[in-house]
């Protein structure tokens, strides 16, 4: 079957590659039996300009340029990036190349440099993090809510309106009713962390290790049981699953006699499992863990209670890795250590007392690349194609959802600006929420978070809205300036 090729020249002088190439290319595909459309970038501008339909019926798109070529038209489809002077060296190797070896450009996973845009490995510690998570986060949100509407019916006031204590007044119906609410929701963190355990291990060892790292993740996380102070937090269970889950792995290898077979993975295989992660966790590994948990939350309680920069520093930290590869491993880690922080610290002190900072931080950088980005092309219009502006306003629906990976095509595009930019920016938003304590119990993680969702803010609505929106203006703004005016 015949291949549809398009491709881009350009050199930095504008005069003799970008041509050579081009007249290379089209007689290397006609001499292959393959279509061919080249766009050439001279002295006098763009020539035989690709359409949309052109870049959507290819199978691959060569860029063979020595200068910046505008790519974000080609999200979504192969290419393959190269030097003028390989195609006009060999342009049947450069197609064969492009061919076989073209990524797809703008999507989850794409690469620039060292950096994964958008996507984990697929067989990496973080992807079996995130699945255990992905699973706890309704939980997480239902639980939260719970409890942070029967919190409001908690306070105390006195004749002034002022508030002189916590707790529920159960003689009344309401405040019997919301008592009984604020433990559900306490019964759902309780909860929640087992369940992650449990769907971290089976994306390890699939369904028989589920149940066992439930139990051992209960266990590690019960100070009575341990008999310590606290349980061993979001870190034990994570240890819990993981050894579990390469547990059952090596069960599974195990040639069962073919009588047994139909119980190994209903009885067996958890039956030895939950019996070996129980002796381990008490009486190998759940003490020391506690006792090392406790030691770290215990210090980063008292440096935020001593330090008022403490909260903005570790907010700023956040926000700047949500923005660096877009939902990558490094923007992951962050989430998960906001979600560590804050589980742990509610199992550990209750809601009142629980760190907000780093979970509440990473929710409020997550929209700032995309949205960033869109504001760049309204305020800097003459700075941007228009099929930049058309991708700019997809990216500002990702980002109202929460979905960072909006900004891709734009940093794969031009990484270094972008990744500067999109770090600041969510540095700035993640920094100001933490500021005005603001604490975010559940919901979308952008402007919208503010109604669609629970969080807690010294002015509602408002100073969520204006730490994202300081965030995104940043961001537009370094994009814009250190952005040429696009010719013609």
């Amino acid at each position: 079957m015949s291949k549809k090729i398009v491709a881009v020249t350009a050199c930095a002088a504008g005069i003799a590659h970008a041509y050579m190439a081009a007249e290379s290319l089209e007689k290397a595909a006609k001499e292959m039996g393959y279509d061919i459309k080249v766009e050439t970038n001279g002295t006098i501008g763009a020539e035989n300009v690709l359409t949309k339909e052109d870049i959507e019926d290819s199978d691959v798109a060569i860029i063979a340029a020595d200068i910046n070529v505008e790519l974000v038209r080609f999200t979504g489809k192969k290419i393959y990036q190269t030097k003028s002077i390989e195609a006009i060296k060999d342009s049947k190797v450069l197609i064969n190349t492009a061919l076989e070896s073209g990524e797809i450009f703008g999507k989850k996973g794409t690469k620039v440099g060292d950096i994964t845009l958008g996507k984990t490995k697929e067989d990496g510690v973080i992807k079996h993090l995130m699945n255990g998570i992905s699973y706890m986060i309704p939980m997480c949100i239902a639980a939260g809510l719970i409890l942070a509407i029967a919190n409001v019916f908690a306070f105390q006031k006195d004749e002034l309106g002022r508030i002189v204590n916590w707790g529920f007044d159960t003689s009344t119906t309401m405040g019997f009713f919301m008592s009984k609410m604020f433990q559900v929701g306490q019964v759902g963190f309780k909860l929640m962390i087992p369940l992650f355990a449990g769907f971290v291990a089976k994306s390890i060892g699939d369904r028989p290790a589920i149940a066992p790292a439930m139990i051992g993740a209960y266990i590690v996380n019960d100070p009575e049981i341990l008999g310590t102070e606290a349980g061993s937090g979001f870190i034990g269970a994570i240890i819990v699953a993981f050894i579990v889950g390469y547990m059952i792995k090596g069960l599974k290898k195990i040639k069962w006699p073919k009588i047994l077979q139909p119980l190994v993975p209903i009885m067996i295989l958890p039956l030895i499992a939950t019996f070996a992660i129980s002796v381990i966790v008490l009486f190998v590994i759940g003490k020391p863990i506690a006792g090392i948990m406790n030691g770290l939350y215990d210090g980063l309680t008292y440096l935020n209670n001593t330090h008022a920069s403490a909260p903005i520093i570790m907010g700023a930290i956040i926000g700047a890795m949500i923005g660096f590869d877009l939902g990558g491993p490094v923007n992951k880690t962050a989430l998960i250590f906001g979600t560590t922080i804050f589980t742990d610290t509610v199992a550990k002190y209750g809601i009142q007392q629980a760190n907000f900072v780093p979970g509440t931080a990473a929710q409020a950088a997550i929209s700032v690349a995309p949205l960033g980005v869109w504001l760049a092309t309204i305020l800097f219009k003459d700075k941007f194609t228009s099929t930049e502006k058309v991708s700019a306003n997809a990216a500002f629906a990702m980002g109202m959802v929460g979905v960072t990976e909006g900004a891709i095509p734009f940093v794969a595009s031009e990484p270094v600006k972008m990744i500067v930019a999109n770090v600041a920016g969510s540095a700035v938003a993640g920094a100001l929420v933490a500021k005005f304590g603001c604490k975010f119990y559940g919901g979308i993680g952008s402007p919208l978070g503010t109604i669609v969702g629970y969080i807690e803010q010294p002015i509602p609505i408002i100073t969520w809205v204006f730490s994202i929106s300081v965030g995104v203006l940043v961001t537009a703004l370094i994009i814009g300036f250190s952005r040429k005016k696009v010719e013609g």
